[in-house]
């Protein structure tokens, strides 16, 4: 698996295990837990869409060394 496919995975879990803590905490009235889990959640985001500007890079670079391929 590729660098930019491997953050795009780790990303997307980390943005659920966020969404699944700040629910939590929201449900049981813990600031902290809800903090937590949103700065998770968003810190997942920010992983995700590197992983795929990463795949973006990948994707032009393999064009460009190969241009006889079709993409």
């Amino acid at each position: 698996m590729r660098t930019g496919a491997k953050d795009t995975t780790k990303g997307s879990l980390h943005e659920a295990k966020g969404k699944v803590k700040e629910t939590t905490g929201r449900i049981f009235h813990n600031t902290s837990l809800e903090t937590e889990g949103r700065a998770e959640k968003i810190a997942g985001k920010v992983q995700k869409n590197v992983g795929k500007a990463e795949q973006n890079v990948e994707r032009e670079f393999e064009k460009e060394r190969d241009p006889s391929r079709k993409w």
